[in-house]
C-alpha cells in the first residue's frame, strides 16, 4: 500500500509556486497523514483525549496537534507502529548518539518517499544524470542515510558507486578506477581523504571532483557562513559544499541548494517549525527547537517530532528559484546546552573555535555539575605535545575570547582523544561527555 505518489516533475513545479498555492495541497496531506497517524495506538489515544477529528484538521491547527519527543518513543515504541510487521520491508535504528537507539520500521511506500526527499535533494544540489557519486558511507547495521542516498541518486538516474566509510587509500583506488564527479560523507573524513590525497602527490584538486554533501558534522554557522572545517574542506577539493541534514525517525532531510543559503523544506513531504521552551511556534528568522511532521510515512508516521536541534527558519525566497521554506545551520542541541557563569553556549561553538588550530588533532567535552547551578567544561584536545603548556594555555585564551568563557582545557596525545571518542559507541564519534549529575569518587 502507497498512500502517496510523488512525481519529479510536479514537484519541481511545486517549488517555484506562490506559497499560497501549497498550502491547499499541504493541508490534504496533513489530513491524510493523521488518517494514518490514528492506526497507531499512541496518537489514536492523545487525538481523542484532545477532540480533534483528523477529517476537519486545518494547517492552522498545527499547534493544537500534540508534540512528540525522543522519550515518548524510548517509553513505549511498538504504540507508534502503524502498519503490521507484515508490510514493513527494512528496519532502521538510529545512531543512539543521544540514547538508546529506536526502531523505525519502513514499508515500501517509506522507501519510494525517501528515495523521492533524496532524489530532491541531490537535484537541488546541482547533481545530474550524468554524475557520478562516491558514497563513503555505510549502507550496512541498519543505517538508513547511506541507502537513501543510494536511491535517491538512482532514481535520479545518477551512479551510485558505493564504497562505504574508511580507508582513504581505498576511496582514492575506486576514484582513480571510477571517475566520480562528487562525494557524500562525514566532512572531517572528506578533509582526511583529501590530506591522504595531497601527502601521495595526487592532488585532491584536479581528481574532477565537483560536489562534497555532507553528513554527521556541521559545515556551517548559524549566520550560514562556513566553518573553519567546512572552509578547509571547500579549499582542499576546490569543490563546493552542500550540508545535508535528517534524522531517521523523521524519515526526511533538508539538503542545500546551489545558493548555499539554507536546507530546503519539501513542501510534499514534511512540515517544519520552530518552537520556544514553552512549545510556542516562533516566528521565521528566530532560533529555536525545530519540529518537524515528516508527511506520508507509513511505519511510522510521527506528528510534530521534536528532534532536539536549535535552529531558524527562512521563509523569503531562495535565489535558486525554489520558494520553499528553507532551514539554517543547526547551532546546537536542546540537550546539551550548557550554562557557565551566566552565559549560554552549545558544544557545536567550542568544536567550532578548535577548528581553527591545526594543532588541535581531535576533541571533546566533557561536563559536569558545579555547586552554583553552572556548568563546568572540560575541553580536552589532542596535540603533537601535550606537556607544551604555551600551546594550551594559547587553546584556552582563545575559547575565552570567542566564548565569553574560560573552560578548563585538558591536552592529551591524539591517539588516546580519538579512543576516547570512538569507545562512545554508535556509529558516531562521541564528541560529548555528559557526566551532570554523576557523583564524584
Amino acid at each position: 500500500m502507497n498512500i502517496f505518489t510523488y512525481d519529479f516533475a510536479s514537484a519541481l513545479k511545486l517549488r517555484q509556486a506562490e506559497p499560497a498555492e501549497i498550502l491547499p495541497q499541504q493541508e490534504q496531506l496533513l489530513r491524510r497523514h493523521l488518517a494514518q497517524a490514528i492506526k497507531a495506538p499512541f496518537y489514536r489515544e492523545r487525538l481523542d483525549s484532545l477532540g480533534i477529528d483528523p477529517a476537519q484538521v486545518k494547517l492552522a491547527d498545527l499547534a493544537r496537534l500534540p508534540l512528540t519527543s525522543r522519550h515518548d518513543l524510548e517509553a513505549a515504541p511498538a504504540t507508534f507502529l502503524a502498519e503490521p510487521p507484515e508490510h514493513q520491508v527494512d528496519l532502521a535504528l538510529t545512531s543512539g548518539s543521544t540514547g538508546e537507539p529506536i526502531l523505525v520500521p519502513y514499508t515500501a511506500g517509506d522507501l519510494d518517499r525517501l528515495a523521492f526527499n533524496e532524489q530532491l535533494n541531490f537535484w537541488g544540489a546541482g547533481i545530474r544524470a550524468h554524475d557520478r557519486i562516491l558514497l563513503c558511507v555505510t549502507l550496512d547495521r541498519c543505517f538508513v542515510a547511506g541507502l537513501a542516498y543510494y536511491q535517491g541518486l538512482v532514481k535520479l538516474g545518477a551512479t551510485a558507486i558505493r564504497s562505504g566509510p574508511g580507508q582513504p587509500a581505498r576511496q582514492w583506488e575506486l576514484m582513480d578506477r571510477l571517475q566520480p564527479t562528487g562525494l557524500v560523507g562525514v566532512p572531517s573524513f572528506l578533509l582526511k581523504m583529501a590530506i591522504y590525497g595531497e601527502e601521495q602527490g595526487l592532488s585532491p584538486k584536479n581528481r574532477g571532483i565537483k560536489t562534497l554533501v555532507t553528513i554527521g558534522e556541521p559545515v556551517r554557522k548559524g549566520d550560514g557562513s562556513l566553518t573553519p572545517l567546512g572552509q578547509e574542506l571547500e579549499e582542499a577539493w576546490g569543490s563546493k559544499v552542500f550540508s545535508n541534514h535528517g534524522a531517521t525517525e523523521m524519515e526526511t532531510a533538508f539538503n542545500e541548494c546551489t545558493a548555499s543559503c539554507g536546507g530546503h523544506v519539501h513542501p510534499e513531504l514534511m512540515l517544519a517549525e520552530i518552537i520556544d521552551e514553552a512549545g510556542r511556534v516562533l516566528p521565521p528568522g528566530q532560533p529555536g527547537e525545530l519540529v518537524v511532521t515528516p508527511l506520508g510515512v507509513e511505519g511510522l508516521p510521527l506528528l510534530r517530532f521534536r528532534t532536539g536541534d536549535i535552529a531558524r527558519l527562512r521563509t523569503e525566497p531562495c535565489a535558486c528559484g525554489w520558494r520553499t521554506p528553507r532551514l539554517g545551520a543547526v547551532e546546537g542541541r536542546l540537550a546539551q546546552r550548557l550554562k557557565v557563569s551566566g552565559t549560554t553556549l552549545y558544544p557545536e561553538m567550542v568544536f567550532q573555535v578548535l577548528q581553527e588550530l591545526p594543532e588541535v588533532k581531535g576533541s571533546y567535552l566533557e561536563v559536569r555539575s558545579s555547586y552554583d547551578l553552572s556548568d563546568e567544561i572540560n575541553v580536552v584536545v589532542g596535540i603533537n605535545n601535550p606537556a607544551n603548556q604555551e600551546t594550551t594555555a594559547r587553546i584556552a585564551e582563545l575559547l575565552q575570547a570567542r566564548l565569553r568563557v574560560r573552560p578548563l582545557v585538558t591536552p592529551l596525545d591524539p591517539a588516546r582523544v580519538q579512543m576516547t571518542m570512538e569507545q562512545g559507541g554508535g556509529r558516531k564519534l562521541k564528541r560529548f561527555f555528559d557526566l551532570r549529575g554523576e557523583l564524584e569518587p
